[in-house]
């Protein structure tokens, strides 16, 4: 994140307005007269100066100017020389107010604001707000009212119907965000400041298209972890890639994709503009992780129901209390309390009687969240019941939504609610989906902790050979794989396939058919047959070598008569897979733009298209994400015990998907994958067809050299970096290098709290005595692409009473870089800790997060080092770095190593 950008833009101390004139019948624009109104109405904290750029004047004023961010709202023809004003007057950031801008004209000024070293908002942006500041940068009406949200939007209309929906709804906002087409601030960056922004407590985001998954993807990933965020997105149902040639791709959507891809990041998505708020205001509260059991407290049957339907229809558990909490709870109840299923408090209920089965609720391990429902009823008090839920202790430790229903007879109960910011809500479906966003975003984030390797644990692919395969089939210009070469291609990874033969004659399938054991299948092999049933080409339970014989003859007259063009290299003939219950399962990839490729499970056969059933996930995967593929499928009821049949051995699916993806990581010139049906039952696993479309890849080059994976929009796990080092003078104790972990955590914390203050200050120049959440949510969630983070740890032996060896292990040494906004440098941090230092640690963390930028092709690394930090001064002489004065802080010195 370039934060010489971000802080003047969302945070200026000083700005400067070119607005034209109101005599000037091509100067005063639309959005100049709103900026205009906007810094009339509120009290922008800085100073504020308007300059008019087509004036005399404005030359000779420009030497009494300086500012940190230049609002351009001007006709087209004027904003290029703005920028360039904007650039002599040390304006680091700009933003222009515009719409209807083409792409040729937006990269114009985009130069210009390069050249001049101005970071530029727009153009097609309504600008932004901050309303703490009581700033309105923008042309999206009145300035909104301070809150916790922060909203980034790809749509001016939506942006301003947001901020007046918001207004009438009590709705306030750390930032609003304007962007659209050809900007240059783009969502990735916007995400990461609001991701550091302490005002901003969780985002929302209306989007309608990305250009750059690997960089949207790791924004969102950081944001995410560290506070809630929630997407509405527009176009959820685009037309289907009609070039697809494998069923996988013709029956998977692009908005399949993006569901896959905001779950492994973390993020909830929402389908509707008042779902958007909702789940904003239920993720706000900071809840702990919670389950998908919901438990209804209601004094109305009906209403009650109709949560338990929705609960159901939307895949939640309806909350039970366990038999011990309903024994202590039903005594405190109206004698026609029910709490068989729902607490029903029946109609007599008062609010003590809420108060207890919602505090029975909240103490049961049976319930991870609890459901009020409120109905008017003759003498019942609306408020009163409404104060009960309000004087709860907080924070509770579970989710409490309420739903008070009605209107006329409930406002001053919705009121006390609001003042207790429990969420509120006035149908009972409401409610339900908001608790759904709330387990949602929890279940999200366990996928977004895992950064799994490319590569698993399971023996070593033979990933060279299924390169030489690759390479022979693109240099005779195909990009269809026949049966044979595919399956070549899934035993290099050690996927379970039917041994299966090539036969060139009649009498070579007799002879094959004989050796294999019958029943066989036959198939006809040819690039450019994409499905062989289309052409009658596939023939099942051949019993004798007779009927293979004359099977081969009609086929081959059948395919040559049906596709006259086809090339044929023959017929296949593979031993039939005799399960007994075994299950057809599917497993494929497809390539998404702009995502990449997708790993694809579910029901197979050859219903495949009718079942249509698809779960998807993003690459690369390990045990925990293949396990989660697999239950969000329909096939997944089937795999148990079912109908008689004994459960499959899921270790098998898991292997296979396993495979699947370190496939999909090694061979970036994979863009489809078909493997149907696989046969799966109690003893494994095994692929009776597969087809795979290859084409060529720029990053199959970079990729075999080890600095690849640009082809995946979630960076693996950067394992080859892992090195074990003897530690020195410790008699044979060794510690090891490796990149850091999202689970790595609390060992961070560990070795920020035990640093002396004066390693703390050297390290962060601050006085705090631990990390904040955001920041070490920020260290160890991180994109692998755009940076990188090496921790020494040290692994600690012990014996327990009982006589096992423990393990333990602890951080004592972190170096870390961060890609500079120009792409070819990048500035490091190192930290060790106190007990450590001299140790030899420092030095290596230093070398060895030079030799990863260098392998990144980063041309040079540099740092700011306190200049009273003689041991860091020290030891980057000693590793070959220029020292120099930093011109713009005394207290620093800049450091500097070319790679």
């Amino acid at each position: 994140m370039d934060k010489h950008f971000l802080n003047p833009l969302f945070a200026p101390a000083s700005i400067v307005a070119f607005v034209g004139h109101a005599d000037d019948p091509g100067g005063q624009t639309p959005a100049g007269h709103t900026l205009r109104e906007a810094f009339r109405t509120d009290r922008f904290d800085g100073t504020l100066r308007f300059l008019d750029v087509r004036t005399k004047g404005t030359l000779e004023e420009l030497a009494q100017t300086h500012a940190d961010l230049a609002l351009i709202a001007l006709a087209p023809r004027d904003v290029a020389a703005a920028l360039e004003i904007a650039g002599r007057i040390g304006c680091t950031a700009a933003a222009v107010l515009s719409s209807g801008i083409g792409a040729d004209q937006a990269a114009q000024w985009r130069k210009i604001a390069q050249r001049e070293g101005v970071h530029l908002l727009g153009p097609n942006s309504l600008g932004f707000q901050r309303p703490l500041l009581h700033l309105n940068a923008s042309a999206a009406g009145p300035l909104a009212r301070p809150g916790p949200l922060a909203l980034v939007s790809q749509s001016g209309a939506l942006t301003a119907s947001m901020l007046d929906w918001a207004r009438q709804n009590g709705v306030g906002f750390s930032s609003v965000v304007s962007l659209g087409p050809h900007t240059s601030v783009d969502i990735p960056q916007v995400l990461d400041f609001l991701a550091n922004d302490q005002a901003t407590h969780s985002i929302i985001v209306y989007l309608e298209g990305i250009a750059d998954a690997r960089r949207f993807m790791s924004a969102l990933r950081s944001a995410s972890h560290a506070k809630p965020v929630v997407v509405l997105k527009a176009g959820r149902k685009p037309a289907g890639n009609e070039a697809a040639q494998t069923h996988s791709a013709a029956i998977v959507g692009s908005d399949d994709v993006f569901d896959s891809a905001l779950r492994r990041a973390g993020a909830v998505r929402v389908r509707s503009f008042v779902e958007l708020f909702s789940a904003a205001k239920c993720l706000a509260s900071r809840y702990r992780p919670v389950g998908k059991r919901l438990a209804v407290v209601t004094n109305g049957g009906g209403p009650g129901v109709l949560a338990a339907d929705w609960i159901n229809e939307i895949g939640l558990d309806l909350g039970k209390l366990s038999a011990p909490a309903q024994k202590v709870l039903q005594p405190a109840l109206p004698p026609l309390a029910s709490l068989a299923d729902l607490i029903d408090l029946s109609e007599e209920a008062l609010p003590a009687h809420y108060r207890a089965a919602i505090d029975a609720a909240s103490a049961d391990s049976q319930v991870d969240g609890v459901l009020a429902i409120f109905s008017p009823k003759a003498g019942a008090d609306a408020a009163a019941t409404a104060k009960a839920l309000a004087d709860i202790p907080r924070p509770m430790n579970k989710p409490l939504l309420a739903c008070w229903m009605g209107d006329s007879s409930v406002g001053k109960a919705r009121s006390v609610l609001a003042e207790a910011t429990i969420p509120s809500f006035r149908t009972p479906e409401a409610a339900v989906g908001a608790f759904g966003n709330i387990a949602a975003f929890y279940q999200n984030q366990q996928l977004l902790q895992q950064t799994p390797p490319p590569l698993s644990a399971l023996a070593k692919p033979d990933i060279e050979g299924a390169r030489l395969l690759i390479e022979s089939v693109l240099a005779e210009r195909r990009r269809v794989l026949t049966e044979m070469e595919s399956k070549s291609l899934l035993s290099s990874f050690h996927i379970p396939i039917t041994r299966t033969m090539l036969a060139r004659s009649a009498s070579e399938a007799m002879m094959i058919a004989t050796q294999l054991g019958f029943p066989v299948a036959l198939k006809i092999d040819s690039p450019d047959i994409p499905h062989k049933s289309d052409v009658e080409g596939v023939a099942l339970n051949v019993m004798n070598g007779t009927d293979a014989r004359d099977t081969y003859i009609e086929m081959m007259e059948r395919v040559a008569r049906l596709a006259p063009e086809a090339r044929i290299n023959g017929v296949t003939v593979q031993k039939m897979v005799r399960a007994r219950r075994g299950r057809e399962i599917y497993v494929g990839m497809v390539t998404d733009e702009p995502f990449g490729p997708v790993i694809v499970f579910g029901a197979g056969g050859t219903m495949i298209e009718l079942l249509n059933d698809r779960a998807m996930e993003l690459p690369p995967l390990n045990q925990f994400l293949a396990h989660r593929l697999i239950e969000r499928s329909r096939v997944a009821q089937t795999l148990g015990e079912w109908r008689g049949a004994s459960a499959v051995n899921m270790e098998a699916i898991e292997d296979v998907l396993l495979r699947v993806s370190e496939m999909v990581c090694e061979l970036p010139e994979l863009r489809e994958m078909d493997i149907n049906p696989i046969i799966v039952d109690e003893s494994g696993a095994v692929s009776v067809d597969a087809r795979i479309v290859i084409g060529s890849s720029t990053q199959a080059a970079a990729g075999h050299l080890g600095n690849g994976y640009q082809h995946l929009a979630i960076m693996p796990y950067p394992a080859r970096y892992r090195r074990e080092w003897p530690l020195p003078g410790t008699g044979g104790g060794t510690y090891i290098v490796r990149p850091v972990h999202p689970n790595d955590a609390q060992m961070l914390q560990a070795l920020v709290q035990g640093l002396s203050p004066e390693s703390r200050w050297f390290r962060f120049v601050s006085r705090f005595h631990e990390l904040p959440p955001s920041m070490l949510s920020r260290f160890t969630l991180i994109d692998y692409d755009r940076e990188m983070a090496l921790v020494a740890v040290m692994l600690e032996r012990s014996v327990s009473p009982e006589g096992t060896v423990l393990e333990s292990e602890h951080i004592v040494g972190v170096s870390r870089y961060v890609t500079n906004p120009d792409q070819t440098s990048c500035e490091f941090s190192l930290v060790v800790a106190d007990e450590f230092s001299g140790k030899g640690i420092g030095s290596r963390l230093m070398e060895s997060i030079i030799d990863v930028a260098r392998d990144k092709g980063l041309a040079e690394i540099d740092g700011l080092v306190l200049a009273n930090n003689p041991d860091m001064l020290k030891l980057v002489r000693r590793l070959g770095f220029t020292v120099k004065p930093f011109p713009e802080d005394p207290d620093f010195k800049l450091v500097t190593y070319m790679l």
